[in-house]
């Protein structure tokens, strides 16, 4: 027996007859708010607007019918002059921009165009109120990844019915398979010496609109 061979014996030898078995995987977490908060009638929304701030990220709940202003109040607070979109995303969300323009990601703009913007706006596919993150997937009102991760401004619109209360729920919403976003205030990196920076894989500054009936 080579020496080799007498390794693996020990590895079988080690594992003894469950040796391919998958363990099981302790999943005690909660999937729902806390039953405390759940008794209490917690407003899912206003938790996920609290979060948002404390994540270091600007936050407003707006009407539907004051989305459109909304949108421009915050595009003009920023000084915008040119901002990105997804190419589905709803005109009604830019019915009062003026003095700024959109560029819709079709044909797909390049990359020195979409740095070069001062923002995008999409939509979410997803948002949790316990951790104030926001979730995109690709999907209708919300374009490319690239769309996100270049530009220096992101104003993301949230319907209050796309809100869950926990991580569980969300993942329950979402489907692996697809170019998941997850994003939890401005971009942050932190180096071996824990200094911060701000930007380097996405944008440095997020803001938030919860649109509430």
């Amino acid at each position: 027996m080579s020496s080799r061979d007498e390794m693996l014996r020990r590895v079988r030898d080690a594992l003894g007859g469950a040796r391919g078995a998958l363990p099981e995987v302790p999943r005690r977490y909660a999937r729902r708010l806390p039953a405390a908060d759940a008794a209490a009638g917690a407003d899912v929304p206003a938790l996920f607007g609290e979060r948002v701030a404390e994540n270091r990220a600007a936050v407003r709940h707006v009407g539907a019918d004051e989305l459109a202003t909304a949108v421009a109040a915050a595009l003009w607070g920023r000084e915008a002059k040119q901002i990105v979109v997804p190419a589905d995303l709803p005109f009604g969300w830019l019915a009062e921009l003026d003095g700024v323009r959109a560029m819709a990601d079709r044909p797909a703009i390049d990359v020195d165009a979409l740095a070069a913007a001062d923002g995008v706006v999409t939509g979410c596919a997803v948002a949790i109120a316990e951790t104030g993150t926001v979730v995109l997937d690709g999907g209708p009102t919300q374009g490319r990844r690239v769309l996100t991760l270049l530009p220096a401004y992101h104003l993301c619109v949230v319907q209050a019915e796309q809100i869950v209360g926990t991580v569980p729920e969300a993942v329950e919403r979402l489907d692996p398979a697809r170019p998941l976003t997850w994003i939890s205030g401005p971009s942050a990196a932190y180096g071996a010496d824990m200094a911060g920076a701000e930007g380097m894989h996405g944008p440095r500054h997020l803001e938030v609109l919860v649109v509430e009936d």
